[in-house]
């Protein structure tokens, strides 16, 4: 049994005149800034949620997402250069300036909002902590609406299975799985591993972070960013082991994609990338418990 893929129209509309189409992964970008823009100006208008004060103006967060708006997609980019292809971009550096054709990680997209945060709140006298705090509560509706416009693309799907929730991913290169014993009829069912994702990255997490929000966590500054640390970290590296491996590591050595490889098996590289953040995360949560 599998699931075959829904008729789907990877754009979501084309303009009337210049037939320029509109795809539902650009809406997922827009439509998740924005949600969690609206969510922060809500935010910071309810100062019994922060134990007194909000840490800004809710005018001011208009110009944050702006910062952070350049952060995802330089640190995206970036990252997607550094981490997974540094040596063909190094050789045609002009291809780092073509976006369009895809290339973003989000582990560097992360450090890319994590930076203008850090700048934006030095430059203007704004707790650090308190607005990551915010970022990390509307983080999971971004990530929720980004995996299922990766499902919807469709990319980033899974390894084959014969499980009967298997998707077959209308795409040449997700039926290139010769040799597998679990083919349907001829055909290659995946992981809907964006599904996956979604479900760990977006709904459970974000459900966590908001039940925490209800809680009071707001009043101890570090709390809620350390919490999506942990999660989005553990759920990452928890799909990785259903995520189809990365092509530039993949091999007939090495046919899990381990970036890092040692005692028989090893770690892929969003593996190696959501570590550093589930032990940033531990100690953003015994610094706030500390605090309090």
């Amino acid at each position: 049994m599998a699931i075959p893929f829904p008729d789907i129209d990877p754009n979501a509309f084309v303009i009337p005149g210049v037939g320029l189409p509109i795809r539902w992964y650009a809406l997922a970008y827009i439509a998740g800034l924005v949600l969690g823009w609206r969510m922060v100006v809500g935010l910071m208008r309810r100062p019994k949620l922060w134990g007194g004060q909000a840490p800004m103006p809710p005018e001011r967060v208009e110009d944050l997402l702006t910062a952070v708006i350049v952060g995802v997609v330089l640190g995206g980019r970036l990252g997607f250069v550094l981490f997974y292809q540094p040596g063909y971009y190094f050789s045609n550096p002009l291809e780092i300036l073509k976006v369009w054709q895809g290339g973003m990680s989000f582990h560097g997209g992360f450090l890319g909002v994590v930076v203008a945060i850090w700048w934006y709140c030095r430059r203007n006298m704004l707790p650090v902590l308190n607005i990551a705090d915010a970022a990390a509560l509307v983080a999971p509706i971004g990530l929720f609406l980004g995996r299922i416009a990766n499902f919807i693309k469709p990319e980033l799907w899974g390894r084959p299975t014969d499980m009967p929730w298997g998707v077959i991913f209308p795409v040449p290169e997700a039926q290139a799985c010769y040799g597998w014993a679990g083919q349907v009829d001829g055909l290659c069912a995946r992981h809907p591993s964006q599904l996956y994702e979604a479900g760990l990255e977006g709904l459970l997490l974000g459900a966590i972070l908001w039940v925490m929000l209800q809680a009071g966590a707001l009043r101890r500054p570090g709390t809620l960013f350390g919490v999506f640390l942990i999660g989005y970290g553990a759920a990452r590296a928890f799909v990785e082991l259903f995520r189809q491996p990365d092509a530039q590591f993949a091999g007939v050595d090495n046919p899990l994609g381990y970036a890092l490889q040692f005692a028989g098996g090893g770690l892929t590289m969003g593996q190696i990338l959501s570590l550093p953040m589930i032990v940033v995360g531990l100690w953003l949560i015994w610094r706030a418990r500390r605090a309090a």
